[in-house]
């Protein structure tokens, strides 16, 4: 096909959706570790009143070395799911890779909304919290290993859209925790909404990604060249291993010179 008959992006909605899924895929991370606080309050046994999303528990208290944990099952799982997703796509069909993963990390994020209103001893409440930072970045490394597998069919300037997206999720991030320190609610309220609204996030981008085949440029560029798609994936590996280190507020997933 001649490059004048490239369709064209329809009020950018194949720009916007991609933005949305960069969004998406970090919105949840950057959300949970700004919750620390919250976690490690209910860690050191505090009542919903005691502690705040402002208020940082790095004391003799913290019996259960709760950042080092958060950073060895954050890493680990990212480390060893980049390197599995060069071998799952070719087992795994990429649709069922990204609907899967998203949907996975939806209902961690419910799960872990839930929680806020269920009384529990520290000791199963740090196993199923440890549990769930392995899966939610388990999944997330499969996810953005995919995603950048379709962004390498496309022009850059998708990639572009879709990491703008990732550095907007830690501005959301922070941003939350300074409308929750000055909103004065209840803790319990402020966590409750922390992670109502990943979900919330993570709805919005599935309904963005079921939305591509029916865009006519999306519909030309992933099934243009799915085999350049699958060699662009397996491209980013080393580029997520090097970066995928996440930080705090405004910390994110990316590859590096981008």
């Amino acid at each position: 096909m001649a490059r004048g008959d490239i369709p064209r992006d329809s009020y950018h909605l194949v720009g916007i959706s991609f933005f949305i899924l960069g969004l998406g895929t970090l919105l949840p991370w950057n959300f949970f570790i700004t919750a620390i606080p919250y976690f490690q309050g209910r860690l050191a046994g505090a009542n919903s009143t005691a502690w705040t999303l402002g208020t940082n528990h790095t004391s003799p208290a913290d019996t259960f070395n709760f950042n080092n944990w958060v950073t060895l099952l954050s890493q680990l799982p990212l480390l060893l799911f980049t390197l599995l997703n060069s071998f799952l796509y070719q087992c795994i069909p990429e649709t069922v890779r990204i609907l899967g993963s998203l949907l996975v990390i939806l209902l961690l994020f419910a799960l872990t909304a839930a929680l806020v209103k269920v009384d529990m001893r520290p000791g199963p409440f740090f196993s199923i919290t440890m549990a769930s930072v392995w899966f939610i970045n388990s999944f997330c490394a499969v996810l953005q290993g995919s995603l950048f597998g379709q962004l390498g069919t496309m022009p850059s300037t998708y990639s572009t859209l879709f990491l703008s997206g990732q550095g907007l999720a830690g501005i959301f991030a922070a941003l939350a925790m300074l409308l929750s320190m000055a909103s004065g609610v209840d803790a319990q309220t402020s966590a409750l909404v922390y992670f109502i609204t990943p979900c919330v996030g993570i709805f919005v981008s599935i309904m963005c990604y079921l939305s591509l085949p029916y865009m006519e440029l999306a519909r030309y560029y992933l099934a243009k060249k799915p085999s350049l798609a699958q060699g662009q994936e397996l491209e980013t590996k080393a580029e997520l291993l090097q970066s995928g280190e996440p930080q705090t507020f405004l910390g994110r997933w990316r590859p590096r010179g981008s």
